[in-house]
């Protein structure tokens, strides 16, 4: 597997690699950021090199910021989150669609802020409710090629997202407000990625938006 990671994340990406090899499999670290679609294509183009196709697409990348008013998001901010979140997920499906095959699958990020909104989130809802619509877009324009495309939309995840763009309160509270009163860890979520990954399990589902909500009933 590749995994693509800003430069700051290194040692998160090297303990990830250990972790991928210690189960007999090969991962390849491609630092660098996917608001530049050059760097994109350059990720898509080592990977093929490196393991000689490209059968699955996770679009992961998030950049998040709490303001309490929308007078409080800068220009710039807004423009930041749009690139990281939307703008990343066209630059990676645009070019690893010059690879994927028949059976090949495409897997998005989206986010419960997404279909519901959040008041504090205003421009990263925005992003994840663009990033839903590109999915079930893209999973249409990509039927007759038989590529698969999916969305995973998480409630409260714990993440380092939450400490560095909440307030310490709201981050002690994260996921208190659902059912299962606590927030999910990225492990449960995981399969929910490897269910869309899988053609076994996932061959007749695309254009989904798959919730992962501690139990709440709620979204959409």
């Amino acid at each position: 597997m590749a995994i693509v990671f800003l430069r700051a994340e290194q040692s998160d990406a090297e303990t990830t690699k250990e972790a991928v090899e210690k189960e007999g499999r090969r991962a390849l670290l491609l630092p660098g950021d996917v608001t530049d679609a050059r760097f994109c294509r350059q990720a898509v183009a080592k990977t093929v090199k490196e393991f000689g196709k490209l059968d699955v697409l996770v679009n992961n990348a998030a950049y998040q910021e709490t303001h309490q008013s929308l007078s409080e998001t800068t220009d710039e901010e807004w423009d930041l989150t749009f690139r990281t979140n939307i703008h990343g997920y066209f630059y990676m499906a645009k070019a690893a669609l010059e690879h994927l095959k028949a059976g090949g699958t495409i897997i998005n990020t989206g986010s419960i802020t997404g279909l519901e909104g959040n008041k504090t989130l205003i421009d990263y809802a925005a992003t994840k409710g663009a990033i839903h619509a590109f999915t079930k877009s893209l999973a249409q324009n990509l039927a007759d090629r038989k590529i698969r495309v999916n969305c995973v939309a998480p409630g409260p995840i714990w993440t380092p997202l939450q400490p560095v763009s909440k307030p310490a309160k709201e981050v002690a509270e994260h996921g208190a407000d659902t059912p299962m009163q606590r927030p999910g860890q990225p492990e449960e979520v995981a399969p929910a990625y490897v269910f869309f990954a899988s053609e076994a399990d996932s061959s007749y589902i695309s254009g989904e938006i798959m919730t992962v909500l501690g139990g709440e009933t709620r979204a959409g």
